[in-house]
C-alpha cells in the first residue's frame, strides 16, 4: 500500500464509510455528505483489497462494534490536526462507551473551562467519526447539537451504545 490509501466499507447501519490510512494508521472515517470532509483526491489511492492493514483491522472491529460486541476500538491511528485538535481528539477517546459529556465539561478536563466553542470546533473536525466518538458530546442541556456526520446519525449512534448500555443516560 502506498504512504496514503483509501477504500469504502459500504455497508454499514450509517451508511458507506470511507477509510483513509497513512503512512499505515487509520487517518480518517468518513461518512458520506459529511461535513468537513476533505476532497476525495486527498484520500490517496484506492485500495480494494479491505483486507490490507489497517483496513482489515479497522473494517472487522467496526463489524463487532455495529454486533454490539466491542465498545474500545484498538486500531492504529495516525491522527492529523493542531496540537489543541489533537487535544480534544485524545479527550474524546476518553469518553466510555454508551455515555456523554458536554463541550464545556471537556473544556473544563483540559484546563480550558472558558473554551467550549473551541472544544466544539474541534470536535466538529474530527477525521475519525465513529472510532474516535465526538458522537459522545452533547449541549449543555443534554441536546443533540452539531455532528459532522449530521444529526440523525448522532442520534442514532448515541441510541444504539444506549441500548447497549441501557445503565447509562444523558
Amino acid at each position: 500500500m502506498s504512504d496514503r490509501a483509501h477504500t469504502v466499507l459500504e455497508d454499514t447501519p450509517v451508511g458507506p464509510l470511507t477509510l483513509v490510512a497513512t503512512n499505515g494508521g487509520l487517518s480518517g472515517l468518513f461518512m458520506n455528505l459529511q461535513r468537513h470532509r476533505p476532497p476525495e483526491e486527498t484520500f490517496g489511492v484506492f485500495e480494494p483489497d479491505t483486507s490490507v492493514e489497517p483496513f482489515g483491522t479497522v473494517i472487522a472491529q467496526l463489524g463487532a462494534y455495529f454486533a454490539g460486541e466491542l465498545t474500545d476500538f484498538d486500531v492504529p491511528l495516525e491522527l492529523q490536526g493542531t496540537p489543541f485538535q489533537r487535544q480534544v481528539w485524545d479527550a474524546l477517546q476518553e469518553i466510555p462507551y454508551g455515555e456523554t459529556t458536554t463541550y464545556g465539561q471537556l473544556a473544563g478536563e483540559l484546563g480550558k473551562p472558558s473554551a467550549s466553542r473551541a472544544v466544539g470546533l474541534a470536535n466538529g473536525r474530527n477525521p475519525i467519526s465513529i472510532i474516535v466518538p465526538c458522537h459522545r458530546v452533547v449541549g449543555s442541556t443534554g441536546s443533540l447539537t452539531g455532528y459532522g456526520g449530521g444529526l440523525e446519525r448522532k442520534r442514532f449512534l448515541l441510541d444504539f451504545e444506549r441500548r447497549l448500555n441501557p445503565s447509562q443516560l444523558f
